[in-house]
């Protein structure tokens, strides 16, 4: 009988060892794996934004949040005394955190985002039933400095404007999932942790803005727009040699430190990049560039400005319904006729006009680094060739419209010798070396003007700065190309609205070795005397007295 039963209970385990081995093995293996581990995905902060000279404009810094739980407290000090401990840290009424704390026993919300040195204070107390939850903030030292440029992330640390938005994934550092051990209490085994999972890379975004030019334009577009009153600005800096964005501030703007509601949707979009408008007289150097080069014109011809011109069943006056008689080209933009470049358009065919605003970059793109970028907008070919009075519109700027900054752009092939270059702000990932290890590549400067017409154009805009509409923007001892512009604004259904302008002035500097661009706009400035001349032009002469100090343009004759 001793011997049965021993023989069935081995003959027992061997079926069970058999089941536990080989039929369930594989489940069983899972579920131990399941408890003896967990997956986990390190968290890693968020690459550092900086300018052109490694000044931090957006950093991820750990803050606390902070949970009490009173029946953790114990007998050595009051809730009273407790409320008064935090209450002085916290810049907190005790008499209110004591009535949070009679409320409920325990998970009682005090405060979030707490800066380290405040949690260090408040871990210093060393009281029971405190609760400080560390995590990850995305900070702005700038505010909304350079807002229109970097954007924010939400909670969720997304980005939801500008870079933070367009290059999300150099942002953020990607780390994989890895599989840790856990001992027979649940605790971390870090003896078996992979090596270097926690590791990542330095690398952090470079911009090619500089702040202390971003600071200079926004405080003088700011005080014009406070001085007529006006709805909003922006002023855009370019280096035209390579496209780089040195400065870009629109207003009214925001904080990005600040937590926003549905409301202020409008004021993300940089509207610099995705709102269009018609550039007026500012596009007339970029026409008269065109004629040019279509030997349409020669730059000493002169033209009969009336004040008054028919085109089909329309007259076209000048801004200011007066007659400049025999005027030169430069006249022409000097004074700003409209005339004038009605007669300059009027000598190329319409077909051949049109060939060029496509191939100066019109019904397209700028294809910026910056989110949310629009379209240019061109009427279609047949109905532009067909009607006299589009061409003849196109002459002083209206009949279609552009962005701000593709405006920028086709200056800049004005000021480098032809090239459409590519509008920026992303330098590209560089190390704590300022070595780039990762840099997006940008389309090849497309040539679209010969060197010497484009010199010929500079020197008629110089003559704008020196004795025409731009005189306000003048500096002495630098030699300054630019061009005035108070356009009327196209209404949603058509035609234009009453009163409506918008101001603008684009300069180029300086003119013996152009290289940069700057163009500043207000849009609807209040009251009289409201022009690109007395508005824009102000705000032009502070950027460039700034941009010749911070990148020490010597003046004219010194080089």
């Amino acid at each position: 009988m001793v011997w049965g039963v021993l023989i069935a209970a081995c003959l027992g385990l061997g079926i069970n060892l058999y089941r536990l081995q080989i039929v369930d093995g594989a489940k069983l293996t899972k579920k131990a794996r399941n408890q003896q581990m967990f997956s986990m995905r390190p968290f890693v902060p968020r690459r550092q934004i900086v300018d052109r000279n490694n000044r931090v404009l957006a950093i991820d810094l750990p803050v606390y949040t902070l949970y009490v739980h009173p029946e953790m407290f114990g007998k050595k000090k009051s809730k009273l005394e407790i409320a008064r401990e935090l209450g002085t840290i916290l810049n907190q009424d005790p008499k209110e955190l004591e009535a949070k704390f009679e409320k409920q026993k325990t998970g009682i919300f005090i405060s979030s985002k707490l800066a380290e040195e405040i949690a260090d204070q408040i871990a210093g107390l060393k009281q029971n039933g405190i609760d400080l939850t560390k995590k990850f903030s995305r900070y702005y030292p700038y505010q909304d400095l350079v807002s229109d440029v970097v954007g924010y992330v939400n909670s969720d640390r997304r980005g939801k404007a500008g870079i933070e938005y367009s290059q999300e994934k150099f942002l953020e550092r990607s780390m994989k999932t890895v599989r840790l051990s856990k001992d027979g209490n649940g605790a971390l085994m870090p003896d078996r942790a992979p090596n270097g999972f926690l590791n990542f890379d330095k690398l952090q975004m470079q911009l090619t803005i500089d702040i202390r030019l971003q600071r200079s334009a926004k405080a003088a577009l700011k005080q014009q727009i406070e001085k007529y009153k006006a709805k909003r600005g922006a002023v855009i800096v370019m280096d035209s040699w390579d496209g780089s964005i040195l400065a870009l501030t629109s207003q009214p703007s925001y904080n990005p430190n600040d937590k926003f509601t549905q409301d202020d949707i409008s004021l993300f979009k940089n509207w610099a990049v995705a709102d269009l408008y018609e550039p007026g007289s500012t596009f007339k150097p970029l026409n008269v560039a065109i004629a040019l080069e279509t030997s349409s014109i020669q730059p000493g011809d002169v033209f009969r400005d009336t004040g008054s011109i028919n085109v089909a069943d329309r007259v076209i006056k000048n801004a200011e319904k007066n007659a400049n008689g025999s005027i030169t080209v430069a006249q022409i933009l000097q004074t700003s006729s409209n005339i004038g470049m009605v007669k300059i358009i009027q000598r190329m065919q319409p077909s051949i006009y049109y060939g060029w605003l496509e191939r100066i970059g019109l019904g397209q793109k700028s294809d910026t680094d910056l989110p949310s970028e629009t379209s240019s907008r061109l009427k279609p070919q047949e109905e532009f060739t067909n009607s006299p009075i589009e061409p003849a519109t196109a002459a002083f700027g209206q009949g279609f419209s552009l962005t701000a900054l593709q405006l920028v752009q086709m200056h800049g092939a004005l000021a480098n010798g032809g090239k459409l270059v590519t509008p920026h702000v992303v330098k590209g990932l560089v190390d704590d070396k300022g070595q780039i290890h990762e840099q997006k590549n940008l389309p090849a400067p497309r040539q679209i003007f010969s060197p010497q017409i484009t010199k010929t154009v500079l020197e008629m805009m110089e003559s704008v700065v020196e004795k025409g509409s731009g005189t306000a923007a003048q500096i002495p001892g630098y030699r300054i190309a630019g061009k005035t512009g108070t356009a009327e604004k196209a209404g949603a259904t058509g035609g234009y609205i009453s009163g409506s302008k918008i101001t603008s002035f684009v300069s180029i500097l300086p003119v013996e070795s152009p290289r940069y661009v700057v163009l500043t706009l207000v849009d609807e400035p209040k009251g009289e005397n409201t022009y690109g001349s007395t508005v824009a032009a102000p705000i032009a002469k502070e950027v460039m007295e700034s941009l010749i100090s911070i990148d020490k343009i010597p003046p004219t004759g010194s080089r």
